[in-house]
């Protein structure tokens, strides 16, 4: 089955008990079991759950993976990855990581003894390079939050993998529908799911999966036993929207490429990042890893001042902090996101403006942008 009829029938199928054509939201902590420890699969919800499991079965599917486990948010995804370490391990990260990934890393995971390395987009090329025995992990974004840089995801996976490393792709931006990471060599492939996966900014999620058996038998164990676990309305919630992602990706798609072009002709712009530009830096790997360039484009502005205004005077674009939903967002992640990484040396520029260009109108939005430059 294709992509589009994937996302709206696998695991989805109508409810046994009633014919019901959607998911229900099965709304229980627990389960009658037939007799002492017999039980059709679920005794108790933070173990597994109907509705979870279609979620799991459904995105599963999505990103190509046999295996697939729902978390409670993004974070939670990672702190569950975090714990396939030990202290004295050694990570290897994209430098300009989400900002509250560096927030675990730097002070939560670093005092007790991890190690990590913040290594820069185009140093990846030379990855090997960085990698030694210690080295039990690389992550990446591709593309990157905010800087949208890019990384060759099979050549970083032939790199890891010569290492004795475990490869972990955030693939929040790009998601299934334009880029699949373990089809490309990766090990684990994760999301926040309150991004475009729900698409409505009415949820918080993850979700990891892996073909790798071993691996799913470990997130499946952490899963349970650190409890971040989705409920099951936030489960149906990102179940609901993975129906709609491909319609919704096109036109994310559509409507960046039309806002990226517009602010690369204006002159208060001073540099335009997105991967659908063809000078972009990772132009060329974007189009040959995914289907489409994303709907995320940031850009500079003259000075701090002139991105904060910028950003306080859109009419549609709304000031808000995260991404991937129906409407537009527009803010600066040196003082929002990414404030976590402010003393960093990869910080993100102060007059960095990013922008998550919802599904509108796309001359409505070319308006909003026009008269915010204008001042």
């Amino acid at each position: 089955m294709d992509f589009e009829t994937r996302a709206i029938h696998e695991g989805q199928e109508p409810d046994p008990a009633t014919g019901a054509i959607i998911t229900p939201i099965y709304q229980t902590s627990t389960y009658v079991q037939d007799a002492v420890g017999e039980h059709k699969g679920f005794d108790y919800s933070r173990v597994a759950n109907p509705t979870r499991k279609a979620l799991e079965t459904a995105l599963a599917s999505l990103e190509s993976a046999e295996h697939g486990v729902a978390y409670s948010s993004g974070l939670g995804a990672t702190t569950t990855l975090m714990h396939f370490l030990n202290p004295g391990d050694r990570v290897v990260l994209i430098a300009d990581v989400y900002g509250g990934v560096y927030r675990m890393t730097s002070l939560v995971y670093e005092p007790k003894g991890y190690r990590f390395e913040y290594l820069p987009a185009q140093e990846f090329a030379n990855l090997a390079a960085h990698l030694d025995d210690a080295t039990r992990m690389v992550w990446i974004e591709t593309p990157s939050n905010p800087m949208l840089n890019l990384v060759d995801i099979r050549a970083a996976a032939d790199a890891t993998h010569a290492a004795g490393a475990m490869l972990v792709v955030d693939n929040t931006f790009a998601t299934p529908y334009l880029q699949r990471p373990l089809e490309l060599g990766a090990d684990v492939v994760m999301h926040s799911t309150t991004k475009y996966l729900g698409g409505h900014s009415d949820v918080v999620g993850g979700f990891a999966a892996t073909n790798d058996a071993a691996i799913a038998e470990k997130l499946r164990f952490l899963q349970k036993s650190l409890g971040a676990v989705p409920g099951p309305f936030d489960s149906w919630l990102v179940l609901r929207g993975l129906k709609t992602l491909a319609v919704r990706m096109r036109q994310h798609c559509e409507n960046a490429v039309a806002v990226a072009a517009m602010l690369e002709r204006h002159s208060s712009v001073e540099r335009v990042l997105y991967p659908g530009l063809p000078h972009h830096p990772g132009h060329e790997i974007a189009a040959r890893q995914m289907r489409n360039f994303g709907g995320m484009v940031s850009f500079l502005a003259a000075s701090p001042e002139e991105a904060a205004r910028i950003a306080g005077a859109t009419k549609l674009f709304q000031l808000a902090e995260s991404l991937g939903g129906v409407e537009s967002l527009i803010e600066v992640p040196n003082r929002m996101t990414h404030a976590a990484t402010a003393d960093a040396p990869f910080a993100a520029p102060p007059n960095l403006i990013r922008l998550s260009v919802g599904i509108e109108s796309a001359e409505d939005l070319l308006d909003d942008l026009e008269n915010a430059l204008a001042g």
